[in-house]
């Protein structure tokens, strides 16, 4: 069965070569070249299916605890839960690198059904890059990390998944970044498939816009699952240490960030058309980084895989696709020039290339930290790490212009903003900003970020709560709806706008969870059993301590009560254990979260002759609203992604509108199609 496996790896690589240059030759040969055109397309969707038929042999041989494949032999074992057992899948270097392959397979198959019938001059392009950076994958799986590779002789057991990734968020984690990552190909091939076609119009924004959107959720949801993961299994306290790993995956959800906005500039106004390119072959490539350092071994990461030979393919690969790209835009920049000026510093299109600059800004000072201590390596022969202190130092101030462009950019208007239109706008949001200056400082808040981060966090608030009551002000007066109904045909007919204003939201629900940071409490105890201690508002008294132990792993845990200010609130029970075919020891937090902060309890240790604990705890304020941020961010993309009613069509379209004077729309019919 495992060597059906190689065989399909073999069918499908070869199939994906054959679609590659069926489809050079076919775009070669123009108008003479459509059956060969699709023939390369149907090659294409072949392919498809025969890289999903090899991922599901592999999942079968993972369920079916087939140890004669050194894959399943290597990251299961028979104990381990199926649910584990199916996500060791992307556990280790040949599987995830079969999921970049399947993942990619299957998006130029979504492309090809959308766009096949809808005669998209580029398309060919499109699926022939798509098609040359599967080939690349296929290479690697046939040749450097095989997942079918059989074992001389068959174990008894296999070695387990890495208890730390036996987690649920670990288990979502990975395959949501690669979603991110292979899914920012398609803009790529989009883009470059203008350049190379020529078609250098609009079209491929307007195209691209979702095809970009759709890796940019996956990415932001796999951030935060990664950053929940390390919350709650590593046992430090925190949830975003600036390891190079995480700072991989932040890189390109930055530029894919900028590009977002910056295509609306594009949209609108016809200008920023080299910058976008540029912006799309970055994002790629910083996805490509991204892969490269968690595979060649170069960093250590607890994220990282071990050093391999697969490293430098990757850097290749990452140089000659770098090369490619700079040279098909080298060829098209004269015809690229923006057909429009910048007309006013104080208007939407301005504040959304202040947005790029600062988010590239940002992109450009966690690339530095990364790679720095790689620089000092090879130049002085000693390695520098770059820790946390340097990338918040650098980049906090970064991130409050950000959160200040966050509520600025969206309400100013196209062209120029009046000084009428500014306060209109703004009067508002700064009545209610300086009402927080005084709250805040009533409140105690006194560290200088925080301060800062709260005010513009109610800014930014004021304005997005402001643009939905105007929009729902102005439906209700046209159309005579209740409040309800209004808010419901306000998203219906503005998806794009209004669900950007969600995700502005849960941006800045995001930076109210990162400024309690600020407040945090830390405290190591040691006590007997009926002893407590107290950290901020909590009284933690240890009870008792249980131990046992089942077929993979040892453990011990320890019961205690907390109460809040005398009150008692819930037994926790914080865990060490160790995984006897690993002997590994791993940390189960304790939690206790509430809207206001979070106990956050860990067992360090245990003397059994004292009969005396040791606790590492924390009291983590306001770090419940990163995750509701995130959660209000993924329902602020979907907003904007699936439609929530039908388009209508309008049966009198061919009677002539009775026209309505532009001043007296009510304003949410002026920007619906913004």
């Amino acid at each position: 069965m495992p060597e059906l496996g190689n065989w399909l790896l073999w069918l499908a690589s070869l199939t994906t070569a054959y679609s590659l240059i069926i489809l050079i030759i076919g775009i070669r040969r123009g108008r003479d070249g459509a059956n060969l055109i699709a023939s390369g397309n149907n090659a294409a969707l072949a392919a498809g299916g025969l890289l999903t038929l090899t991922a599901g042999l592999l999942f079968y041989n993972l369920a079916a605890s087939n140890f004669r494949v050194e894959y399943v032999s290597h990251y299961t074992s028979r104990e381990l839960p199926l649910f584990y057992k199916l996500s060791a899948f992307w556990g280790g270097q040949q599987g995830s690198l079969l999921l970049w392959a399947w993942l990619l397979a299957l998006f130029t198959v979504a492309v090809l059904l959308i766009y096949q019938r809808k005669n998209l001059p580029t398309l060919p392009y499109v699926i022939a890059i798509l098609m040359a950076i599967l080939l690349f994958f296929n290479t690697l799986l046939l040749f450097v990390a095989p997942p079918f590779a059989l074992l001389a002789q068959i174990p008894a057991n296999g070695a387990g998944l890495n208890p730390l990734l036996q987690h649920p968020a670990m288990a979502a984690h990975p395959p949501l970044l690669y979603l991110g990552y292979v899914g920012m190909a398609v803009p790529l091939a989009f883009a470059l498939g203008a350049l190379l076609s020529g078609h250098l119009d609009d079209t491929w924004v307007k195209n691209v816009r979702r095809w970009t959107l759709i890796p940019w959720f996956f990415l932001t949801m796999g951030i935060m699952l990664g950053a929940r993961w390390a919350y709650v299994e590593l046992g430090w306290g925190g949830y975003w240490a600036w390891d190079p790993v995480e700072n991989a995956s932040l890189m390109p959800w930055l530029t894919g960030t900028a590009f977002l906005h910056s295509i609306m500039i594009q949209e609108k106004k016809s200008m920023l058309k080299i910058w976008n390119m540029v912006l799309i072959i970055v994002t790629f490539e910083l996805c490509i980084f991204g892969t490269f350092i968690t595979r060649s071994g170069i960093i250590s990461s607890v994220h990282a895989f071990a050093q391999s030979g697969i490293g430098p393919m990757f850097g290749l690969f990452l140089v000659t696709t770098t090369v490619f790209a700079v040279w098909a835009l080298s060829r098209r920049v004269a015809a690229l020039r923006a057909s429009n000026k910048m007309e006013s510093l104080v208007s939407r299109e301005s504040t959304f290339l202040m947005n790029n600059l600062v988010l590239l800004g940002a992109t450009f000072a966690v690339f530095w930290g990364t790679i720095f201590p790689l620089i000092s390596e090879a130049v002085r022969g000693v390695k520098i790490t770059v820790g946390a202190p340097f990338f918040n130092q650098v980049n906090l101030p970064i991130a409050m212009a950000l959160l200040a462009l966050t509520g600025i950019g969206p309400v100013l208007a196209w062209r120029r903003s009046s000084t009428e239109n500014l306060r209109k706008q703004f009067a508002g949001p700064l009545v209610a900003a300086g009402a927080g200056v005084i709250l805040l400082w009533i409140l105690g808040v006194r560290h200088l970020y925080a301060f800062i981060t709260m005010l513009l966090a109610i800014f930014v608030t004021a304005t997005i709560v402001q643009e939905f009551y105007r929009g729902v002000r102005a439906r209700r007066q046209s159309h005579q709806e209740n409040w309800l109904a209004a808010v419901w045909q306000l998203l219906v007919r503005n998806q794009r706008r209004y669900g950007g204003y969600v995700v502005h939201f849960g941006i800045v629900l995001i930076f109210v969870g990162i400024s309690g940071t600020a407040f945090t409490s830390h405290l190591e105890a040691t006590v007997r059993a009926g002893e407590a201690f107290a950290i901020g508002p909590y009284q933690v008294q240890f009870a008792q301590m249980q131990f046992g132990q089942d077929a993979a792993k040892q453990w011990m845990a320890a019961e205690v009560r907390v109460s809040r200010e005398g009150n008692f609130l819930r037994t926790l029970q914080p865990e060490k254990r160790l995984y006897v075919t690993h002997e590994q020891p791993t940390t189960e937090v304790a939690l206790l979260s509430t809207w206001r902060d979070d106990l956050y309890l860990v067992l360090a240790g245990y003397e059994e002759e004292k009969q005396a604990a040791t606790f590492s705890a924390y009291v983590n304020p306001l770090v419940v609203w990163l995750w509701i941020g995130g959660w209000v961010m993924a329902l602020g993309t979907l907003l904007a992604l699936v439609p929530l009613a039908p388009r209508s069509v309008n049966v009198h379209a061919s009677k002539k509108p009775r026209r309505t004077p532009r001043l007296a729309q009510p304003r949410e019919e002026l920007i619906a199609t913004d």
